[in-house]
């Protein structure tokens, strides 16, 4: 009968002091006189919206258009491993689901559907890249 009645109060000790330890963690949690410090992104280009990141042309060849739109004039076109810089996306609700598209900026500027290239951040990822396609 007295090994119960340890082992009952054994328990119970145990049991105030994981419910103390529950409360001190909750309590300290919820002090109002933590320093917050703002969040603030880095700038980086896609930030900046300078530009988003070099792309490869994946396709054999692909038009560039003169608007983000499936009927808009051709400006040009584009071999597979061609290396384009991207400056903005936008995605388009059409017919047969949303189509994403990139506009891009220096030699030959247009509109490309996304899916008939590859994007990377660095101009030097897309050069390996390029050139990989290329051999």
């Amino acid at each position: 009968m007295r090994i119960t009645f340890k082992r009952s109060v054994g328990q119970l000790i145990c049991f105030k002091c994981s419910l103390f330890l529950l409360l001190l963690l909750i309590l300290s949690s919820c002090t109002s006189n933590k320093e917050e410090s703002p969040v603030i992104p880095p700038v980086t280009s896609p930030l900046t919206r300078d530009y988003i990141g070099y792309g490869v042309i994946t396709a054999s060849f692909t038009h560039i258009n003169e608007d983000p739109s499936e009927a808009s004039s051709s400006l040009g076109y584009l071999r597979r491993g061609s290396l384009v810089r991207i400056v903005r996306r936008q995605v388009l609700n059409a017919q047969d689901g949303f189509t994403s598209w990139v506009l891009t900026d220096g030699e030959q500027q247009g509109w490309l559907k996304e899916d008939v290239i590859d994007i990377y951040t660095s101009q030097r990822q897309a050069m390996t890249a390029s050139e990989s396609m290329l051999k």
